[in-house]
């Protein structure tokens, strides 16, 4: 695959229909896209739980009252026990990937305790879990129409409220997906 076809910081909409009840309806986020596959963070499903629990689960005495409310969501159904941290750029982390200059994706630890003492990033996503994708997967699930793809913002990965996502990616193409059938036609 040529760097051009990367799909890493893009946004992709699952379609009406769509046969994986995974991504029913999600907006993931693609961090990283090469020639081995894809690995992405589902930015619109909240599980319940805030990071308040997590915190406790990590035993983070007192944390930050603002970082303790904030939910944590599904990121994919791959490894749900693993951490991701989408996130604002602008701290230094021990495993950050950069997704774009306005989006960063953090694997490690180190993260997660900034963020419980109140000196985290000022923007931020916490995902238990990912998506991810074997090499040609994710070109051949495009190919049948499961997803349309956007380029990814900032404002929709982390401010928009989590059940508008689905549909304001799509109307960044000009597209209402609540009135694309989940059916596909034949001629």
């Amino acid at each position: 695959m040529g760097i051009d076809a990367s799909l890493t910081n893009q946004l992709l909409i699952a379609m009406p229909g769509m046969p994986d009840p995974n991504f029913n309806s999600t907006v993931t986020l693609i961090c990283e896209h090469g020639d081995e596959g894809a690995l992405g963070i589902i930015i619109n499903r909240p599980i319940g739980l805030s990071m308040s629990g997590l915190f406790a689960q990590l035993n983070l005495a007192n944390p930050d009252a603002k970082a303790a409310a904030a939910p944590v969501l599904l990121g994919g159904p791959v490894g749900p026990e693993r951490g991701f941290v989408l996130h604002a750029p602008g701290n230094t982390y021990e495993n950050t990937l950069a997704v774009s200059d306005d989006i960063h994706l953090t694997l490690s630890r180190d993260v997660i305790d900034a963020m419980a003492q109140g000196s985290g990033p000022h923007k931020t996503l916490v995902a238990l879990g990912y998506a991810g994708w074997e090499a040609g997967q994710l070109e051949e699930e495009l190919l049948a129409n499961s997803w349309l793809n956007v380029p990814a913002t900032p404002d929709i990965v982390f401010d928009t409220p989590f059940d508008e996502r689905w549909m304001s990616a799509a109307q960044i193409l000009g597209i209402d997906i609540s009135q694309i059938s989940p059916h596909a036609g034949h001629a």
